[in-house]
């Protein structure tokens, strides 16, 4: 049978689709035609309907789980859109390869009822947290591009992503970027703690851009949020000293109060969508980057991993957190990325289904 993984959050849901490739003469020949219909309709498509996406560049192939050999498909598309998905399921016949399929995050409680009664599944439930850190440690141990940090993150022309040798990571810390943010400190493969977390996240970004730009999408706001000038919408250093402030290190070009601008009527009417785009990104990262920063320092850590699909098509975010932790801990703090952002619960998830057999 195929088997799916899912994890389904606040904003968007993430499904990982296990292809088997090692399908045996034992397997019904009927069992082994509906896995050749899935495949073939996932495969021969990148987008589904207005909002469904496959990230056909971090397909996974010659992966072995539990014994069985296959290829691993990534697909995502906003939880706004579930009743549009189990629609999809059941049109395609994958409702009816199973009973039972996995699933992690808020939604595999808010959405039980929903599965149950649409397509008739039971949803198998296992914790988000377990599932990001055994997802993260799979997927790291298959691909060994995986990891990742950003060389000269501030020099647009310089900056490139380098690998990183993650073999030896422990501890390291686990900041998972969604509609919020949770912080995980990792002293081994199943030994972990959440730290902290905060309610300032992904979505937060989306919600504050669709407020103030009028934007509908997350890549809608990322567009105009790379084509903005935040300098217009934040007070810096600067605006208030004249200047740098060398006492405690800090550049004029430091952001000193966000938005701080828009308490000048001139200077509002002169601010872009662009422009606050751009202001409520470095705002919710800097955010972000400040809390992983104490929590590295309180947990004794050098190497903080930056997950979640928050980083998709966000470099200005990502360049400005390897900067961040990079600058404010004096070169001790690594920032580290995965090139599966947010799929690393869906895949946990799917790991556990696999070794029950279910």
């Amino acid at each position: 049978m195929p088997w799916f993984g899912m994890d389904i959050g606040g904003t968007l849901v993430k499904l990982v689709y296990f292809e088997p490739t090692d399908i045996s003469k034992d397997e019904s020949i009927t069992e082994s035609e509906t896995i050749r219909k899935i495949s073939h309709y996932l495969k021969s498509n990148s987008a589904y309907g207005k909002t469904g996406k496959r990230d056909v560049h971090l397909q996974m192939d010659k992966c072995c789980i539990n014994g069985r050999y296959g290829t691993l498909h990534f697909l995502r598309f906003p939880t706004s859109e579930m009743p549009v998905f189990l629609t999809l399921a059941k049109s395609k016949g994958i409702a009816n390869m199973s009973s039972t399929v996995c699933a992690t995050g808020g939604g595999a409680y808010k959405f039980e009822e929903d599965f149950r009664r649409e397509v008739a599944l039971k949803l198998h439930k296992f914790d988000e947290m377990d599932s990001l850190i055994h997802g993260i440690h799979f997927i790291e141990a298959y691909n060994v591009q995986e990891c990742y940090y950003i060389q000269d993150p501030l020099d647009e022309e310089k900056y490139k992503k380098m690998p990183f040798d993650f073999s030896h990571p422990y501890p390291f810390l686990v900041v998972n970027i969604g509609s919020g943010v949770s912080i995980l400190s990792v002293s081994s493969p199943d030994q972990y703690k959440r730290v902290t977390g905060t309610s300032i996240g992904g979505g937060t970004f989306l919600g504050l851009c669709s407020l103030l730009t009028g934007c509908e999408t997350f890549e809608e706001a990322i567009a105009l949020a790379k084509k903005g000038d935040s300098t217009k919408v934040d007070k810096l250093v600067k605006d208030i000293y004249g200047g740098d402030y060398p006492k405690f290190g800090l550049s004029g070009d430091t952001v000193a109060c966000s938005f701080g601008n828009m308490m000048s009527k001139e200077k509002r009417e002169k601010a872009s969508r662009e422009d606050l785009a751009r202001a409520t990104l470095i705002t919710v990262t800097n955010n972000i980057g400040s809390i992983a920063r104490m929590c590295a320092t309180n947990e004794k850590v050098e190497r903080v991993v930056f997950v979640g699909n928050f980083l998709r098509v966000n470099q200005v975010s990502m360049r400005l957190l390897a900067y961040a932790m990079d600058f404010w801990s004096g070169g001790a703090l690594k920032a580290l990325f995965l090139q599966h952002e947010g799929y690393f619960g869906a895949v946990g998830c799917l790991l556990e289904l696999m070794k029950t057999g279910s």
